[in-house]
């Protein structure tokens, strides 16, 4: 388990579908705003398979139905043949998926779904995590941006299709998925046990902090996102709100035409949001339809999670020199993706890249990310690791469980002088003066009663927007511009 920042954390939209990341975009006005593709309007020099494709993919098709050697699940055949042309695009975010799955990603952006609440792609054939959500079962796990996924009870994950790799990983309500996770930092990997549960999650919360300063969370950018965004920003407005800091930390994206409908009210009338750009067309801006322009100061709160649609409308306001953003740098996802649901005929999905997007001045942040303005870092215990209490810890000792204890210990303020890893007399100290304020009994190695009280303590730090360092600093930027 982690104990991630914001509120222990990282809810992933693992959800029981397999999502790669969920921009989906409106391209131009024949296409509908759920990002599902308008057959009768769809530009193509194309008409399909050449007479001769057709022959060879249906002589194949004949050979392997009447010679291979044991019974043929015709359906999986053909279902192999869509995913191999997917995979030759070598796009992650491409993928074909079938009713199961498309109908999971329908209900994860329309806000609800079953899963650990994980959102995942595909990168150098590993599963990634891209973003945890709040207060799913896998924010409360500990799951982390960027962890890769290397087993799910007992199964390894490398080299599957995404599809694949999600069907091991979603199952029903209660069932509990053992997740064997690769994280940056750590030389063995790391265990997690996570229950799967339905997930119904609430996109938007607002609330006035001290000096009138409004904060907008924006978890994801589902269907109804737009206009809980804008109830609560007219509530905050109501209220006297002198500044607003709108959190996109750990949101993985979603609907586009969405986090347009919410840059529509900060961004002036035809200016640009972001530039699309199709292959073979040129640049083509997407303008703001430009409500009351804001006159407040505003700053966008982000971290490495923030992807996507997340990224458009941070580097909207950036450009546009309309807000400061404050945090570390965005996940770095420039493509955008439409579904095809239902041009296969059978409830089964395309989900394909059909174009880059770049910021209005012309970056394309694609595996880049967006810089902040100011940079304001999680604590390093944010990205502490669960102890695997798979021993008694103490002095002497060497290893990835000792060095996640002392930096819980010295994000709790009991110094341990050294977060290497190594157990040495101070860091036997510190364990004892944390034993005795939690009244227990001071041994100096860290036994499972200890274990527990410590990432306990850790949680409870996490969860307190007093010791939120980015939210903190990003008042702190307000207070300065109120003045």
């Amino acid at each position: 388990m982690k104990f991630t920042g914001r509120s222990v954390l990282a809810f992933m939209l693992l959800t029981m579908f397999a999502t790669c990341l969920i921009t989906l975009t409106v391209v131009n006005a024949p296409i509908a705003v759920n990002g599902r593709q308008d057959v009768s309007s769809t530009k193509s020099s194309s008409k399909g398979f050449t007479n001769g494709e057709f022959k060879k993919l249906n002589a194949t098709l004949q050979i392997i139905e009447d010679q291979f050697y044991s019974e043929v699940d015709r359906e999986k055949v053909i279902d192999g043949a869509v995913n191999g042309m997917m995979d030759a695009l070598k796009d992650p975010y491409s993928v074909y998926m079938n009713s199961d799955s498309a109908n999971q990603l329908m209900s994860s952006l329309e806000g609800t779904y079953s899963g650990i609440g994980a959102e995942v792609t595909l990168e150098d054939n590993q599963v990634m995590v891209l973003a945890p959500i709040k207060d799913t079962p896998a924010d409360r796990a500990g799951i982390h941006p960027k962890d890769v996924f290397v087993s799910i009870n007992g199964e390894k994950l490398e080299g599957l299709k995404l599809n694949e790799a999600v069907d091991k990983i979603r199952g029903p309500k209660g069932t509990k998925a053992k997740i064997k996770v690769k994280r940056a930092g750590a030389s063995e990997l790391l265990d997690f046990e996570v229950v799967r549960a339905d997930i119904n999650v609430e996109t938007v919360y607002g609330q006035m902090l001290d000096n009138r300063i409004g904060k907008i969370e924006v978890r994801q950018f589902s269907m109804n996102t737009g206009t809980r965004f804008n109830e609560e920003l007219k509530k905050l407005e109501q209220g006297g709100m002198k500044g607003l800091i709108i959190d996109v930390r750990n949101n993985p994206g979603g609907f586009v035409p969405v986090a347009e409908a919410i840059a529509d009210n900060f961004v002036p009338a035809g200016k640009a949001i972001y530039q699309q750009e199709r292959r073979g067309e040129k640049k083509i801006p997407k303008l703001s339809k430009g409500k009351n322009i804001k006159k407040y100061p505003i700053v966008v709160l982000m971290n490495e999670g923030s992807a996507s649609a997340s990224e458009i409308l941070a580097g909207a306001l950036k450009d546009h020199h309309l807000a400061n953003l404050v945090g570390v740098t965005t996940f770095g996802k420039g493509t955008m993706q439409m579904t095809y649901p239902e041009q296969l005929g059978d409830g089964s999905m395309l989900k394909m890249t059909i174009a880059k997007w770049l910021t209005p001045n012309g970056t394309w942040i694609h595996k880049l990310g967006i810089k902040p303005d100011i940079e304001a870092k999680e604590p390093d215990y944010y990205f502490a690791s669960r102890l695997s209490q798979k021993e008694e810890l103490k002095y002497d000792m060497n290893s990835d469980d000792v060095k996640n204890a002392q930096i819980m210990l010295n994000g709790l303020e009991y110094k341990t002088g050294r977060k290497d890893g190594y157990f040495d007399r101070e860091t036997e100290n510190a364990v004892k003066a944390f034993q005795h304020h939690e009244n227990l009994a001071e041994t100096g190695r860290v036994d499972t009663a200890t274990a527990a009280k410590l990432e306990g303590a850790i949680k409870k730090r996490l969860l307190n927007p007093a010791f939120d360092t980015q939210l903190n600093k990003a008042i702190e930027v307000l207070r300065q511009e109120i003045r």
